[in-house]
């Protein structure tokens, strides 16, 4: 398939009200949760690990830890379940994937802030 017809058809779907955000951001994701015909909105905060992908494409992967267990959830970037992202601290890193991070617990494992 051709990509600029690709991108024609997806343009649509892009959003466009999305704040800046990197690997090491500290970001709050208020995500759509349907249970049965009810439906919520449930907070997932947590480190950016990762940005990936371009366009409709496009994917990040947000780290949290609560009472000692780990938590990855990879994010589309602009699916419809995301009501709203929130950057809470923005994070000082030298590189694009912060995968060591899963070997650290506790202090090893805190992420700069940039001033």
């Amino acid at each position: 398939m051709d990509a600029t017809l690709l991108r024609e058809i997806t343009a649509d779907q892009i959003k466009s009200d999305l704040p800046e955000f990197g690997p090491g951001d500290t970001l709050r994701i208020h995500v759509r949760v349907v249970e049965g015909e009810k439906e919520r909105v449930q907070i997932f905060e947590g480190d950016v690990l990762q940005c990936k992908g371009s366009g409709v494409h496009a994917t990040f992967t947000v780290r949290k830890v609560t009472q000692g267990i780990a938590v990855e959830r990879i994010f589309p970037l602009h699916s419809p379940r995301i009501a709203k992202i929130e950057r809470t601290r923005q994070g000082r890193v030298r590189r694009a994937r912060l995968f060591y991070l899963r070997d650290r617990k506790g202090r090893a494992a805190r992420i700069r802030e940039k001033r």
